[in-house]
């Protein structure tokens, strides 16, 4: 009478560890295989895309403030020319110094140029490889795809 309690017992354990695989696998199951993958890439890739976009907006506002700013200090230097003070001494300090402060301008227009193109360039770089790997995803689903429907 135990061994019969233990078959069943067995059997019972075995019955309920299987797990039902349908008949014949559908292209609905086998269709949405990689397809997060590649729609994650496609985003990543309209993301990299707004990124190169709003970096050269942010150079060129840079670059156009400092040429505001530089051309207000060449208004200033020109429009204080006129202007006869006793200390020439004194006014040509404060005229060097806003000159430096011109120079100082377009050393940072000119880093922002190199910033931004280095910017530009690595994420360049990483968009391409998000590409890359796209294009190899969407390769082999086509290819999924065909083999299913070569099966059928």
């Amino acid at each position: 009478m135990e061994a019969l309690n233990l078959d069943e017992l067995k059997k019972g354990l075995l019955d309920s560890n299987k797990t039902e695989i349908p008949a014949e696998p559908n292209e609905e199951m086998f269709g949405s295989i990689g397809q997060e993958k590649i729609d994650a890439l496609k985003k990543s890739n309209e993301e990299i895309h707004e990124l190169i976009r709003s970096r050269k907006k942010l150079s060129l506002q840079v670059f156009e403030q400092g040429e505001v700013l530089k051309k207000e200090i060449t208004a200033f230097i020109l429009e204080n020319d006129r202007i006869p003070l006793a200390d020439q001494r004194e006014i040509m300090r404060e005229k060097n110094d806003l000159r430096n402060k011109k120079v100082a301008m377009a050393e940072l227009q000119l880093n922002e140029k190199i910033n931004c193109w280095k910017d530009i360039a690595q994420l360049k770089k990483e968009l391409r490889e998000n590409e890359r790997e796209l294009t190899e995803k969407e390769e082999r689903a086509k290819m999924f795809n065909r083999m299913l429907e070569d099966e059928e």
